[in-house]
């Protein structure tokens, strides 16, 4: 498969240029650039209705001068993987205009035995990466369209059921990408997916309403996640099972944050923080259900 299609386009998101790019010129001129230029984000990857405001609050603290590759890392919401799988496709599509693969790194990271390929069906079926396309290039517009549009390349990341040592061998990996102020890594996922749906409905009274126990425990893994602790945040899962399904795509950016702090090759103060939280539907009874969305962004000091 040469091009992967945008398949989501036109139900997901708006499949035409014009409304498209109104869209997230409004989201990302919205938010504040408080926290960056990032090194990576976190965002997440549903609806654009539901959650492309918050999702502008990450890409805002992007920089297009810089960032010549963007790794991609969502999570396989259809097949069973027990590791990370790259994409067979040279381009995809967006209704922007396509975005071309890293063949190259593709074949460099084949070379570890660590990853897997995905076939054209599966890659296509997956949405966790392709919600992240038009965004990624959508980053001061005109930057994009004419200066940088044909200098930055992409490389899209299935990521896996993982253990954690799973996490920790990709982030080994992706760590001296990672330490490259050339290269974005754009981590894919949502937060809580509360109620019978999902098979998860967890709440604790003593936090308020169903929706405020449900962002309190959101905001209890964010906590986390900010001080870039990959045990504690395993730890936390353990505990709760919060239904953040980018979980792994997470634990390995963290494992690769910890695998810089622990080389001490990389010689910067890394610092993550929480830009924006938002969440579907505001649950009040077990019989309703949300989704939650978080931004973040990751930058080195």
């Amino acid at each position: 498969m040469a091009v992967r299609r945008a398949s989501h386009a036109g139900s997901w998101y708006s499949d035409s240029a014009k409304e498209l790019g109104k869209q997230l010129e409004t989201w990302l001129s919205t938010a504040d650039l408080t926290h960056g230029p990032a090194r990576a984000i976190i965002a997440p990857h549903a609806g654009y209705q539901y959650c492309g405001a918050c999702s502008g609050f990450a890409y805002r603290q992007v920089s297009p001068v810089v960032v010549r590759r963007v790794f991609i890392l969502g999570p396989s919401h259809h097949v069973r993987l027990g590791g990370c799988a790259l994409s067979t496709a040279t381009k995809y599509r967006t209704p922007l205009y396509d975005l071309r693969i890293d063949t190259q790194e593709d074949s460099q990271s084949e070379t570890t035995g660590q990853f897997e390929w995905m076939n054209s069906s599966v890659d296509e079926d997956e949405h966790s990466i392709e919600m992240h396309l038009p965004s990624s290039i959508y980053k001061h517009p005109k930057l994009w369209r004419s200066n940088y549009k044909d200098s930055y390349t992409i490389v899209p990341v299935l990521v896996g059921s993982l253990t954690p040592d799973k996490e920790a061998i990709y982030g080994r990996i992706f760590s001296r990408y990672l330490a490259d102020p050339q290269n974005l890594f754009v981590i894919s996922s949502d937060f809580c997916h509360w109620g019978h749906r999902f098979r998860y409905t967890y709440y604790d009274r003593n936090w308020g309403e169903i929706y405020q126990s449900i962002q309190t425990l959101d905001r209890t893994g964010m906590d986390i996640i900010e001080t870039l602790n990959p045990a504690a945040f395993t730890d936390y899962l353990k505990k709760f099972g919060n239904t953040i399904c980018g979980r792994h795509p997470i634990g390995v950016l963290l494992q690769a944050v910890h695998s810089l702090q622990k080389s001490g090759s990389n010689g910067h103060k890394m610092s993550l923080k929480f830009l924006k939280y938002a969440q579907s539907n505001q649950c009040c009874s077990m019989s309703d259900s949300s989704v939650s969305y978080a931004a973040a962004a990751l930058t080195f000091e």
